[in-house]
Protein backbone atom coordinates (compact mmCIF):
# COMPACT_ATOMS: atom_id res chain seq x y z
CA UNK A 1 0.00 0.00 0.00
CA UNK A 2 1.53 3.31 -1.07
CA UNK A 3 0.78 6.77 0.24
CA UNK A 4 -0.09 9.52 -2.21
CA UNK A 5 0.01 13.04 -0.90
CA UNK A 6 -2.11 15.92 -2.10
CA UNK A 7 -2.18 19.67 -1.62
CA UNK A 8 -5.96 19.81 -1.84
CA UNK A 9 -7.63 21.38 1.14
CA UNK A 10 -10.21 19.47 3.16
CA UNK A 11 -13.71 20.15 1.94
CA UNK A 12 -12.68 21.23 -1.56
CA UNK A 13 -14.80 20.07 -4.55
CA UNK A 14 -12.08 17.59 -5.56
CA UNK A 15 -12.68 15.69 -2.32
CA UNK A 16 -16.31 14.94 -3.21
CA UNK A 17 -16.95 11.20 -3.35
CA UNK A 18 -13.74 10.35 -1.50
CA UNK A 19 -14.16 8.06 1.51
CA UNK A 20 -12.95 9.76 4.68
CA UNK A 21 -11.54 7.40 7.30
CA UNK A 22 -11.30 8.75 10.83
CA UNK A 23 -8.49 7.40 12.99
CA UNK A 24 -7.38 8.28 16.50
CA UNK A 25 -3.84 8.62 17.81
CA UNK A 26 -3.91 8.07 21.55
CA UNK A 27 -1.59 7.33 24.44
CA UNK A 28 -0.09 8.82 27.56
CA UNK A 29 1.28 12.27 28.19
CA UNK A 30 4.36 13.17 26.13
CA UNK A 31 4.42 9.93 24.15
CA UNK A 32 4.58 11.60 20.72
CA UNK A 33 0.99 11.89 19.47
CA UNK A 34 1.36 15.46 18.19
CA UNK A 35 4.69 14.58 16.60
CA UNK A 36 3.19 11.64 14.69
CA UNK A 37 0.26 13.67 13.36
CA UNK A 38 2.60 16.49 12.36
CA UNK A 39 5.05 14.11 10.68
CA UNK A 40 2.51 12.54 8.32
CA UNK A 41 -0.05 15.28 7.70
CA UNK A 42 -0.11 16.68 4.17
CA UNK A 43 -1.75 19.86 5.46
CA UNK A 44 -0.63 22.16 8.22
CA UNK A 45 -1.96 20.27 11.25
CA UNK A 46 -4.39 21.82 13.69
CA UNK A 47 -2.74 21.79 17.09
CA UNK A 48 -4.28 22.87 20.40
CA UNK A 49 -1.13 23.04 22.48
CA UNK A 50 -0.63 25.20 25.55
CA UNK A 51 2.52 25.78 27.53
CA UNK A 52 2.90 23.69 30.66
CA UNK A 53 2.15 25.82 33.69
CA UNK A 54 3.18 25.81 37.32
CA UNK A 55 -0.37 24.70 38.16
CA UNK A 56 0.12 21.45 36.26
CA UNK A 57 3.62 20.83 37.61
CA UNK A 58 2.31 18.76 40.48
CA UNK A 59 -0.10 16.84 38.24
CA UNK A 60 1.78 16.02 35.04
CA UNK A 61 4.49 13.38 35.33
CA UNK A 62 7.45 14.58 33.25
CA UNK A 63 9.60 11.53 33.89
CA UNK A 64 11.42 10.80 30.65
CA UNK A 65 10.08 13.93 28.94
CA UNK A 66 11.63 16.59 31.14
CA UNK A 67 12.26 18.90 28.16
CA UNK A 68 8.58 18.93 27.17
CA UNK A 69 7.20 22.48 27.44
CA UNK A 70 3.74 22.19 25.85
CA UNK A 71 0.76 19.86 26.03
CA UNK A 72 -2.30 19.13 23.89
CA UNK A 73 -5.43 20.35 25.65
CA UNK A 74 -8.09 19.43 23.08
CA UNK A 75 -6.92 17.60 19.96
CA UNK A 76 -4.47 17.46 17.08
CA UNK A 77 -5.83 17.13 13.56
CA UNK A 78 -4.08 16.14 10.35
CA UNK A 79 -4.89 14.58 6.99
CA UNK A 80 -3.15 12.25 4.56
CA UNK A 81 -4.40 11.01 1.20
CA UNK A 82 -3.93 7.29 0.65
CA UNK A 83 -5.19 7.22 -2.95
CA UNK A 84 -7.91 8.77 -5.10
CA UNK A 85 -10.61 7.06 -3.05
CA UNK A 86 -9.45 7.10 0.57
CA UNK A 87 -8.32 9.96 2.80
CA UNK A 88 -7.30 9.54 6.43
CA UNK A 89 -8.33 12.09 9.01
CA UNK A 90 -6.11 11.82 12.07
CA UNK A 91 -7.25 13.00 15.49
CA UNK A 92 -4.65 13.10 18.25
CA UNK A 93 -6.13 12.87 21.74
CA UNK A 94 -4.92 14.74 24.82
CA UNK A 95 -2.76 12.59 27.07
CA UNK A 96 -3.42 13.75 30.62
CA UNK A 97 -6.11 12.08 32.69
CA UNK A 98 -7.88 15.39 33.32
CA UNK A 99 -8.61 15.75 29.59
CA UNK A 100 -9.91 12.23 29.05
CA UNK A 101 -13.51 13.46 29.05
CA UNK A 102 -12.83 14.48 25.43
CA UNK A 103 -11.93 10.97 24.31
CA UNK A 104 -15.54 9.83 24.09
CA UNK A 105 -16.43 12.70 21.75
CA UNK A 106 -13.31 12.27 19.64
CA UNK A 107 -13.93 8.53 19.25
CA UNK A 108 -17.34 8.98 17.61
CA UNK A 109 -17.07 7.69 14.03
CA UNK A 110 -13.48 6.48 14.39
CA UNK A 111 -12.76 3.18 12.62
CA UNK A 112 -9.59 2.45 14.56
CA UNK A 113 -6.78 3.83 16.65
CA UNK A 114 -3.06 3.90 17.23
CA UNK A 115 -2.04 3.60 20.88
CA UNK A 116 1.42 5.12 21.20
CA UNK A 117 3.60 3.66 23.94
CA UNK A 118 6.88 4.65 25.58
CA UNK A 119 8.81 1.71 27.05
CA UNK A 120 10.01 3.98 29.88
CA UNK A 121 6.38 4.60 30.87
CA UNK A 122 4.39 1.63 29.57
CA UNK A 123 1.83 2.00 32.35
CA UNK A 124 0.71 5.27 30.73
CA UNK A 125 -0.69 3.20 27.84
CA UNK A 126 -3.10 1.17 29.96
CA UNK A 127 -5.81 3.82 29.98
CA UNK A 128 -5.94 4.09 26.18
CA UNK A 129 -5.88 0.31 25.74
CA UNK A 130 -8.72 -0.13 28.25
CA UNK A 131 -10.70 2.65 26.54
CA UNK A 132 -10.59 1.06 23.08
CA UNK A 133 -11.03 -2.49 24.32
CA UNK A 134 -14.16 -1.50 26.26
CA UNK A 135 -15.66 0.07 23.13
CA UNK A 136 -14.64 -2.66 20.72
CA UNK A 137 -12.55 -0.22 18.68
CA UNK A 138 -9.75 -1.97 16.76
CA UNK A 139 -6.31 -0.61 17.66
CA UNK A 140 -2.64 -1.31 17.26
CA UNK A 141 0.18 -0.47 19.65
CA UNK A 142 3.02 1.62 18.24
CA UNK A 143 6.11 1.78 20.44
CA UNK A 144 7.84 5.12 20.02
CA UNK A 145 11.56 4.36 20.36
CA UNK A 146 12.90 7.37 22.22
CA UNK A 147 16.62 8.15 22.22
CA UNK A 148 18.26 6.43 25.16
CA UNK A 149 15.27 4.23 25.94
CA UNK A 150 15.75 0.48 26.17
CA UNK A 151 14.38 -1.33 23.12
CA UNK A 152 12.12 -4.34 23.65
CA UNK A 153 10.77 -6.69 21.00
CA UNK A 154 7.11 -7.10 20.12
CA UNK A 155 6.65 -10.18 22.29
CA UNK A 156 8.01 -8.40 25.37
CA UNK A 157 5.84 -5.34 24.77
CA UNK A 158 2.75 -7.50 24.23
CA UNK A 159 3.35 -9.35 27.48
CA UNK A 160 4.01 -6.16 29.44
CA UNK A 161 0.79 -4.56 28.16
CA UNK A 162 -1.24 -7.79 28.45
CA UNK A 163 -2.81 -7.34 25.01
CA UNK A 164 -4.27 -10.11 22.86
CA UNK A 165 -2.09 -11.92 20.35
CA UNK A 166 -4.06 -10.55 17.40
CA UNK A 167 -3.33 -6.90 18.29
CA UNK A 168 -0.37 -5.71 16.14
CA UNK A 169 2.67 -4.15 17.82
CA UNK A 170 4.85 -1.84 15.73
CA UNK A 171 8.18 -0.26 16.69
CA UNK A 172 8.58 3.26 15.31
CA UNK A 173 10.19 6.67 15.50
CA UNK A 174 7.34 9.17 15.15
CA UNK A 175 9.77 11.95 14.23
CA UNK A 176 10.39 10.13 10.96
CA UNK A 177 7.67 10.51 8.33
CA UNK A 178 8.28 7.10 6.74
CA UNK A 179 8.26 5.36 10.11
CA UNK A 180 5.00 7.08 11.06
CA UNK A 181 3.45 6.16 7.71
CA UNK A 182 4.32 2.52 8.32
CA UNK A 183 2.38 2.72 11.58
CA UNK A 184 -0.71 3.89 9.70
CA UNK A 185 -0.27 1.23 7.03
CA UNK A 186 -0.11 -1.41 9.78
CA UNK A 187 -3.32 -0.06 11.28
CA UNK A 188 -5.13 -0.03 7.92
CA UNK A 189 -4.03 -3.59 7.21
CA UNK A 190 -5.32 -4.63 10.62
CA UNK A 191 -8.64 -2.86 10.07
CA UNK A 192 -9.06 -4.71 6.77
CA UNK A 193 -8.33 -8.00 8.52
CA UNK A 194 -10.88 -7.21 11.23
CA UNK A 195 -13.47 -6.18 8.61
CA UNK A 196 -12.92 -9.37 6.62
CA UNK A 197 -13.25 -11.53 9.72
CA UNK A 198 -16.35 -9.62 10.80
CA UNK A 199 -17.98 -9.98 7.37
CA UNK A 200 -17.29 -13.72 7.38
CA UNK A 201 -18.87 -14.01 10.81
CA UNK A 202 -21.78 -11.76 9.84
CA UNK A 203 -20.95 -9.21 12.54
CA UNK A 204 -19.42 -6.42 10.43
Amino acid sequence: MAFETSDRSAGSPEMTGVRAVKLLVAGGFGVGKTTLVTAVSEIKPLRTEERLSAIGAGVDDLTGVERKTTTTVALDFGRITINSEVVLYLFGTPGQDRFWFMWKELSVGALGAVVLADTRRLEDSFGAIDFFESRGTPFIVAVNCFDGAEIYDEVEVRQALAIDDHVPVQLCDVRDRESSKRVLVRLLEYLMTVATAGAAAGTW
